[in-house]
């Protein structure tokens, strides 16, 4: 068994079918990296979010993502778009070096995790300083003290920051707030106003906007049609009718491919049930997920028989491009130009803006 994860039957007659859908050159604008050792003290779980993602894998160094394209996207040269995980206590500082130090190694781009109560100059000095293209924020930042419900975009993405990203040309990776996903009127509302005022920032929607089952998308599409600039990734999203919306509304100029790398690692199939999402996984594989109404097991040949988060999602989002007539230069936007342009563009006004 590699390291990484097992290869089974399976996984490869799955890939075999994307293989061929894929380009050579892929840019994966959603990964997270971190260190075991720089979370030596375990954050309580915040019950405003779920738990399943750390099931997967309890560190994700740079050693390991590399080995992970190796493993289940072989043949293809891949380019991880880096982020840290969620922040635990006080080591924001120590995962944010620990992403800077692996980008300046290796050339990849990487994203600094910002907390909202920076201010601009400092923003603006630790992304210079750390070699970042631009920033990650979670609602997870803001006291626990407020519901899910009453988080704004803006309250972990507050204005004086997105100017400075406007300002330099930047990426802002953001994941939005609320029960109500992408469907939610004040998520929409935001997006636009951010679209409509801030023209030189590179705002990427994380996960189609958490869109994961169809009831998700509400008029949400109907809305952004209207937008300009805002980009979309597909990570850890497997809904072939979220992405087919997707394709219809904003074309392939402005769908990224991203995986959500190290939890697209997991053996899963998605359903929905009870208007949630479900990963149903093999019995016994991630222990127990009774408690976590976003978990289910099977087992037997079923659950032999499921391949990889990545490969589920992949999949879902080639049926996709197969409904809307998508042409290989279109999917090659997706999963490589699109994403070169962005990142050539921060670097570009980094280099050029008078600071």
């Amino acid at each position: 068994m590699n390291k990484i994860c097992e290869i089974k039957p399976c996984d490869t007659q799955r890939y075999e079918v994307i293989r061929k859908f894929l380009p050579e050159k892929i840019i994966d604008v959603h990964t997270h990296l971190w260190r075991k050792r720089d979370y030596p003290v375990q954050k309580k779980h915040d019950p405003r979010f779920v738990t399943w993602p750390s099931r997967v894998a309890e560190e994700n160094p740079i050693e390991d993502l590399i080995e992970t394209y190796k493993v289940l996207l072989p043949g293809k040269q891949v380019v991880p778009v880096m982020f840290p995980n969620l922040p635990s206590g006080n080591n924001l500082d120590a995962i944010n070096s620990y992403v800077s130090d692996c980008s300046k190694k290796t050339g990849y781009p990487a994203l600094i995790f910002s907390d909202p109560e920076w201010a601009s100059e400092e923003l603006e000095e630790r992304i210079i300083q750390g070699n970042f293209i631009g920033a990650k924020s979670y609602m997870s930042m803001l006291p626990e003290t407020i519901p899910p419900n009453n988080i704004n975009i803006f309250d972990y993405f507050p204005k004086h920051q997105l100017e400075i990203h406007d300002k330099n040309g930047w990426i802002v990776m953001l994941h939005i707030p609320k029960e109500g996903r992408l469907k939610d009127p004040e998520n929409l509302k935001n997006l636009c106003e951010i679209d409509r005022i801030y023209e030189n920032i590179q705002v990427i929607v994380a996960h189609v906007g958490r869109a994961y089952c169809n009831h998700d998308a509400g008029n949400a599409f109907e809305i952004l049609k209207k937008t300009k600039r805002i980009m979309f990734d597909i990570s850890a999203n497997t809904n072939e009718n979220i992405f087919s919306m997707l394709i219809e509304c904003v074309g392939p100029d402005r769908i990224l491919f991203g995986s959500d790398m190290p939890i697209t690692r997991m053996r899963m199939r998605r359903i929905e049930k009870d208007g949630i999402y479900v990963n149903l996984v093999p019995k016994g594989l991630y222990g127990d997920v009774s408690r976590d109404k976003h978990m289910a097991e099977i087992d037997g040949i079923e659950a032999e028989n499921l391949t990889f988060f990545l490969y589920e999602e992949i999949d879902a989002f080639r049926k996709a491009c197969e409904r809307q007539k998508l042409k290989d230069d279109d999917i090659e936007k997706i999963f490589y130009k699109n994403a070169l342009n962005m990142i050539e563009k921060a670097k570009k006004w980094r280099k050029y803006v008078d600071h």
